[in-house]
């Protein structure tokens, strides 16, 4: 794997090597309801503190296994996570416990922890388990009286052990624990599939709710719409505290309505399957992430969970996100419905006001009369997810008192007048749509402004809305740039990123590149999985994403690749040859997949060919290779619950930035925008979502190879590195920093939005 570039700002930055955990012994247990996800946190606790040099230990069975002890307790080894990362649930298993609810329980667990020496604790469960974590600590010191007193210790291994650490991780699918925006095993939403109506317990309907759902789905069946969705959460219930349930719905849809209906209780098979991209990223963060936290550990440093809020990894007292949804379940007790939609934070919140927005469609009369007319077209290549944007562009558009117009192939139907009027019916059913239904081309508006800025007159346009990759921000440049020669552009411009190669600057995200993420991810599972039983094999897979890295390097996190080549990392033949021997090194243990991502345009040189050509030469007799080149199946198929969630989400927020910008240049009877801040890229920036001026962004992008100059994913190498056995500098001086969790929220700001 080819070494990482010379650290700049030396004296500022921390390194992982400095945190030595040599001394140190960690557990980690799984417990409560198992979920997607939490094996790739378990792997990932485990090698990144045998990297430190610290003993780890399994804990079978969660706190059953930390009371009963014995053969549930087992050092764990390099090799004991291998292949691990792709399967459902928890390996090492998970049990409810009585025994460590009550005094004699935790002192058992207290004991065989001592026995062993282990001090630090990674915890991976939902409220309960964590809650459980942090009293066994505060009892700790007690309870370690309790076994010198018994004679079951003695006095050096009392002082030896003499504080508990412990690190929590949530890993919940119903992404229930407050202070983070995603648990492990959650990616998924109600958004993500364009359902009709969500009942959930944090929004009772209103009093006649049933007459509003029977009516609303008959105007669909008017519209044309053959398929309804309803979901209904666990715990649904009306204003009046009574319950609402699947069964009711069907009785009272098929009384109403006669159509016909299907219930489907999904319960156990959410938790099962093999766990997303997205999933395996986050647990893979956090887990390396809590080892950092329990290396930093101090005696005054309050047990923490790790969180995951926008982009970034977060620490934050284990007991205040306790408070805080244990508050969430006393306000829905007293009915304060508002009080804990609040209280379970800003992205909740956030998904729950798009929900509204995008799903209850109002009556004519009701709506605003904006007199505005907005275009949204899809620029450069497919991306799944598109679809998805659109509709929640269309439908805020509308809901906001705007005429929606949909672009035709891009810039390309745009000069030839491919306009027309697009409707709330017209995007039904568009949420899991792969590709872009609109059509999308790469050409550049540049040549054809004269032609653009006449359709902008005959349609009447007022803002424009791209939802695209790198063409769509370089037409949206052009387009702010020919603003004096035309006035017709001096309107409101704004650009959501959609690529699966995730090169557009100003984003740490784009729609897209999470489903092509898990088709990366999917292939590298079946390909593997193809070799089961045979004898030593290496896979050669080459991922797409231009220059760019981000499919190739976070591909290989989420497959658990042993090395991934891009061009951002500059490599030669004396590494391509210290990777060869690191992998036969470790083909020679009981290890028996290899799996090598090459980013296709990485070298010229050392080709796909190249690659599996040398490492076919150089393995024989330890191991075989077989290459595989993924080329357009990354673009193709419906996109996943991650991008169906954020295009949703991002596209409505470029809509009510829209509205705001349209109203603020509405002078003189007319639209004019002409300053850089009505032109703006809406990209995710660590925690917020953030509008940019384009013409800003120009001095971060290297326009040769189509990519930002400086890319947030490359500080993921060096722990994808560590997570295949490399010895590697990490700098952590970006890594979470203990926080507290916030009850009252700065107010959101023009340009800036947290997710």
């Amino acid at each position: 794997m080819a070494g990482a570039a010379a650290p700049k700002r030396q004296d500022t930055r921390k390194f992982f090597e400095n945190l030595s955990g040599a001394g140190k012994s960690i557990a980690v247990l799984t417990s409560g309801g198992d979920a997607q996800g939490m094996n790739g946190a378990v792997r990932a606790v485990v090698r990144m503190g045998i990297y430190v040099g610290a003993k780890v230990y399994f804990i079978h069975e969660g706190y059953q296994g930390m009371v009963d002890g014995g053969d549930n307790i087992k050092e764990a080894t390099w090799e004991s996570v291998s292949s691990m990362l792709q399967v459902g649930g928890t390996v090492i298993g998970s049990a409810r416990c009585k025994e460590f609810r009550n005094h004699e329980g935790r002192l058992k667990a207290a004991h065989n922890l001592v026995q062993r020496g282990i001090t630090n604790l990674c915890v991976i469960g939902g409220d309960g388990s964590l809650t459980g974590a942090n009293l066994f600590r505060e009892e700790w010191s007690g309870l370690l009286d309790e076994l010198l007193q018994q004679g079951l210790i003695d006095e050096e291994a009392s002082r030896r052990n003499s504080e508990l650490h412990i690190v929590g991780m949530v890993g919940s699918i119903d992404n229930d624990f407050c202070g983070t925006d995603m648990t492990i095993g959650t990616d998924s939403a109600a958004l993500a599939c364009g359902a009709d109506w969500v009942f959930i317990p944090e929004m009772p309907p209103e009093d006649g709710w049933e007459d509003s759902m029977c009516q609303k789905l008959s105007e669909n069946r008017a519209d044309k719409k053959r398929l309804n969705i309803i979901i209904v959460a666990e715990g649904a219930i009306d204003s009046h505290n009574k319950a609402i349930t699947p069964d009711y719905i069907k009785e009272l849809v098929v009384r109403c309505l006669g159509f016909d209906t299907r219930v489907t209780i999904l319960g156990h098979v959410q938790r099962g399957g093999t766990p997303s991209a997205f999933d395996r990223i986050l647990a893979s963060r956090m887990g390396v992430e809590a080892v950092l936290a329990l290396l930093e550990a101090s005696t005054n440093t309050p047990a923490c969970v790790v969180s995951l809020v926008g982009n970034q990894a977060v620490r934050l007292p284990l007991m205040e996100c306790v408070q805080m949804t244990q508050e969430v379940q006393k306000a829905m007790d007293e009915k304060k419905f508002e009080e804990a939609v609040r209280l379970r934070g800003r992205s909740f919140e956030n998904n729950l006001s798009t929900y509204r927005l995008l799903s209850h469609r109002k009556a004519d009369s009701e709506l605003p009369n904006s007199s505005f007319n907005v275009a949204v077209l899809n620029v450069g290549a497919p991306a799944a997810g598109m679809n998805a944007a659109v509709r929640s562009a269309v439908r805020v558009g509308i809901t906001e008192g705007h005429k929606m117009f949909a672009v035709s192939d891009g810039f390309e139907g745009f000069y030839k007048g491919q306009i027309k009027e697009i409707k709330w019916g017209d995007v039904g059913g568009w949420t899991g749509q792969g590709g872009s239904l609109l059509g999308t081309k790469r050409t550049l508006p540049g040549k054809h402004l004269d032609k653009i800025a006449e359709q902008i007159r005959i349609h009447n346009i007022n803002a424009l809305l791209v939802i695209g990759g790198f063409e769509g921000y370089l037409g949206l440049l052009e387009l702010s740039s020919a603003r004096d020669k035309y006035s017709e552009l001096c309107v409101p411009m704004v650009m959501v990123p959609a690529t699966v190669s995730n090169n557009i600057p100003g984003s740490d995200l784009s729609i897209g590149s999470d489903t092509a993420l898990n088709a990366i991810t999917d292939t590298c599972d079946r390909i593997k999985q193809s070799a089961s039983g045979t004898k030593r094999r290496v896979f050669i897979i080459e991922t797409m994403g231009g220059y760019c890295g981000y499919l190739a390097t976070v591909g290989g996190l989420a497959a658990g690749a042993d090395t991934v080549y891009i061009y951002e990392e500059p490599f030669d033949i004396r590494d391509l040859q210290a990777n060869v021997e690191h992998l036969t090194q470790k083909m020679k243990t009981s290890i028996q997949r290899g799996l090598v991502l090459r980013n296709e345009n990485c070298n010229e040189n050392f080709t796909t060919d190249f690659v599996y050509q040398l490492y076919t030469e150089e393995g024989r007799g330890v191991f075989d290779c077989r290459k595989n080149i993924l080329g357009h199946m990354q673009q193709g198929g419906a996109p996943s619950p991650f991008d169906r969630n954020f295009s949703t989400k991002i596209s409505a927020k470029a809509m009510q930035w829209i509205t705001r910008t349209l109203k603020d240049s509405f002078k003189g009877g007319r639209v004019f925008a002409n300053s850089e801040d009505t032109a703006c890229l809406l990209g995710m920036r660590r925690r917020a979502l953030v509008f940019q001026p384009v013409s800003q962004l120009r001095d971060e992008t290297d326009f040769v190879h189509r990519i930002p100059k400086e890319q947030w994913w490359l500080k993921l190498r060096p722990l994808m590195k560590i997570l295949a056995k490399y010895k590697t500098s990490y700098d952590v001086s970006d890594s979470g920093q203990l926080e507290h969790v916030t009850r009252v929220r700065p107010k959101e700001s023009n340009t800036s939005a947290t997710i």
